[in-house]
């Protein structure tokens, strides 16, 4: 399979087919509202504000799988997106993204990373994110730390690339 052949679920509920996003350059990310790094979704949304013309689409994915820091349900999390931080990108349902209930979407990503980024090795902690070219390829994972202002050359690359 490849990543445009998942379905998955939007946060208020609908299912979507990644398909949509062929020809998108994405930037996934699995988010959390009560964790140390939450300030990057106002980073996050800066980078779909000003890349997102160009053809950047950030997709968020609630995840409560590290100290239990996104505890709401789809409905809190969307409204405390919207309210502290302005997000307009597609966010989804919560998922897991390790484990045996892990998002089919986050085993694809797992496996399918390019470089010396731990290419199948578990998400350490909120805030992962992975860099998919337009054609769906898993160009480059980020560990939490690299907040998403480090990631502008890499997606102004992407972008250009095209």
């Amino acid at each position: 399979m490849q990543l445009y052949d998942y379905t998955v679920e939007r946060i208020d509920g609908t299912h979507q087919s990644m398909s949509t996003y062929a020809g998108k350059v994405l930037l996934v990310v699995n988010t959390a509202s009560r964790c140390g790094y939450t300030p990057q979704y106002q980073g996050l949304q800066e980078l779909y504000d000003a890349y997102q013309p160009d053809g950047l689409l950030v997709l968020g994915f609630p995840c409560n799988q590290f100290g239990a820091q996104e505890p709401g349900s789809n409905e809190d999390i969307q409204s405390f997106c919207e309210l502290n931080y302005h997000v307009t990108f597609p966010m989804f349902a919560k998922v897991d993204v390790n484990g045996t209930e892990a998002h089919p979407v986050y085993e694809y990503l797992k496996a399918h990373v390019d470089g010396e980024t731990g290419n199948g090795a578990d998400i350490q902690w909120n805030f992962t994110k992975f860099l998919i070219s337009r054609d769906g390829s898993v160009i480059k994972r980020y560990e939490p730390a690299v907040t998403p202002s480090d990631l502008r050359a890499d997606i102004e690359q992407m972008l250009g690339a095209s």
